[in-house]
């Protein structure tokens, strides 16, 4: 048997304490956070892809917003974003190119 610091007495079998249950927590905290930031990254990615076909004036930023958090909380799917990134850039310039060919924000394939 061993003394702890308050002066009561142990057995031979660890405990755990206040601390090392935190650290879990947090391990597990910031293991949630990178696999939301892992599914922001996706999901700019695919809206930036489907956002050059339709609606570019409302996917396009959320692609851009979806991908900053994703690089900001640390994504393991860094690729991804900045596809996401760039294809939400790309959302806004075909927007600009069609607008400005066409005079209007509206704009169909036929």
């Amino acid at each position: 048997m061993e003394l702890t610091a308050h002066g009561s007495r142990t057995t031979g079998t660890s405990r755990t304490t206040g601390a090392e249950h935190t650290t879990g927590a947090t391990r597990g905290r910031i293991r949630d956070r990178i696999r939301d930031a892992d599914g922001m990254a996706v999901a700019a990615f695919v809206l930036g892809l489907v956002g050059l076909l339709v609606m570019n004036i409302l996917l396009g930023p959320i692609a851009i917003g979806l991908a900053v958090l994703a690089l900001r909380r640390g994504t393991t799917r860094r690729g991804r974003a900045l596809l996401g990134l760039g294809l939400g850039v790309a959302d806004l310039a075909v927007l600009a190119a069609l607008v400005t060919a066409d005079g209007t924000v509206s704009w169909s394939i036929a």
